[in-house]
């Protein structure tokens, strides 16, 4: 007997619906779990390092940066918890940060991670939650910071006394100086003082007129005479988010200048950095005055390369390279820190618990809606739980080879990490992208001006 082809349709569509209903809860059970893990971290770092910047896993004890806390993990897991719908642990930890935290401190610390942490985590809780007081404390802040601008390029200095203004540190890097105006600049907006978005800009630019004659930057700069130290170019460590922010800015501000720049330098990154070996599309080293090829490593920070060609239309590339990290991260089970592309070994076998590699899933998942990368944020998940799980949160490896644990957890594992790989597979609803950017410590900032 023949099936009625309306028949034969109805019934495909039934299966794909129900594929469709099945592939949700799978990603509704996985969101759980990341949530599940989130909180026996964060339940770990309340129990034995609470009131300290970071948990030590092994040891179950803390580290302190500066030798006095700074409270870093609290600050940099809020926007995550508020996020994971975790209000009772949200709410607690925002009052604690509001009374305890003070900046008031005469202690040298380093620009860019006060900035991308504590700068970006303050401006993002405020706007989730209306909190005047976390608005006050990133205008204090950054008041704090400004200092570091009074350089004779206007690019700033590493090292800021927080209460005296005093700066140290002359040699910095595109990343270190590159990565600063989404939060000074949202700091800007929200408080009508130009000051903050003025000196981000200009070392942004300042920085942008020192690229080579092809339109390369090198790894480290003199910030006093913009003369290069170190001329190796690539998009990975010490480099990596300058670039991230010249596509960020002109997305969330509208700046036309920092997608000039972008323009102006993802063409030679395509044609002197981008590598292709063994079938696969690799971001390794050149010379940035001559673009001679210097060395085939990538590695775990250059995993986020996939989530900027995401975001700037460039979905070829960006799936293309998000593959080439699937390999990195299944040639041990997960990721090191570099490995050399062309021998697929380990160059540095270290993982610090890194978030690129998810972050860049979780653009790709957005923008393509491909249910493979869902796929590849479990077998990221499934790794970490396998080799960096233990009865104390999560512990960065010494080796990927060996799988040997170290005694660190740095709190971006609660600020990225676990943040990218909820949103993989929660709800979409969850955070609206299209109205968000996220910072590259993955705090969201809206354009709310």
């Amino acid at each position: 007997m023949r099936i009625p082809f309306v028949v034969t349709v109805l019934a495909g569509l039934l299966l794909v619906c129900r594929g469709a209903r099945g592939q949700e809860t799978e990603s509704a059970r996985l969101a759980d779990g990341v949530r599940g893990e989130f909180l026996h971290t964060w339940h770990a770092y309340r129990t034995y390092a609470w009131g300290h910047d970071e948990l030590k896993p092994l040891s179950k004890t803390y580290r302190d940066w500066y030798g006095e806390s700074f409270y870093m993990t609290a600050m940099d897991a809020m926007d995550t918890m508020i996020l994971m719908g975790l209000k009772e642990e949200a709410d607690s930890t925002r009052e604690f940060i509001a009374t305890h935290l003070s900046f008031d401190r005469d202690v040298s610390v380093k620009n860019f991670e006060f900035t991308i942490r504590f700068l970006g985590g303050l401006l993002s809780t405020y706007q989730l939650t209306g909190d005047a007081r976390m608005l006050r404390l990133a205008r204090d802040l950054g008041e704090r910071l400004l200092p570091v601008f009074h350089s004779p390029t206007g690019m700033p200095y590493v090292y800021v006394n927080l209460r005296t203004g005093r700066v140290s540190g002359t040699v910095s890097n595109p990343a270190e100086i590159g990565t600063l105006l989404l939060e000074f600049g949202t700091l800007s907006k929200l408080t009508g003082d130009a000051r903050f978005y003025d000196a981000a800009k200009k070392a942004l630019t300042v920085l942008f007129g020192l690229r080579s004659s092809i339109g390369l930057v090198g790894q480290s700069i003199d910030i006093t005479t913009g003369k290069w130290v170190g001329t190796d170019s690539h998009v990975s460590g010490c480099i990596d988010s300058y670039y991230e922010y010249l596509v960020k800015c002109a997305r969330l501000f509208g700046d036309e200048d920092c997608l000039r720049m972008w323009q102006a330098s993802v063409g030679p990154l395509n044609k002197w950095i981008a590598d292709t070996l063994h079938g696969g599309l690799w971001y390794g080293h050149a010379d940035m005055a001559t673009g001679n090829r210097t060395g085939t490593l990538s590695g775990s920070l250059d995993a986020f390369f996939p989530a900027v060609l995401a975001l700037s239309g460039d979905l070829r590339r960006a799936g293309e390279l998000q593959q080439s990290s699937l390999r990195m991260w299944n040639r041990y089970g997960i990721e090191p820190e570099l490995i050399d592309y062309a021998a697929m070994t380990a160059a540095d076998s270290g993982y610090a618990l890194r978030p690129e590699i998810i972050e860049s899933a979780y653009y790709m998942y957005h923008f393509t809606h491909d249910p493979r990368y869902r796929k590849m944020g479990e077998v990221f998940f499934d790794g970490l739980k396998k080799y960096c799980r233990t009865e104390a949160g999560y512990a960065a490896l010494s080796s990927v080879i060996s799988k040997k644990k170290t005694d660190s957890m740095e709190s971006f594992f609660l600020a990225e990490t676990l943040k990218y790989l909820y949103l993989l597979f929660a709800p979409p609803e969850t955070l609206n992208f299209d109205s968000v950017t996220l910072n590259t410590e993955a705090h969201p900032l809206r354009r709310t001006w």
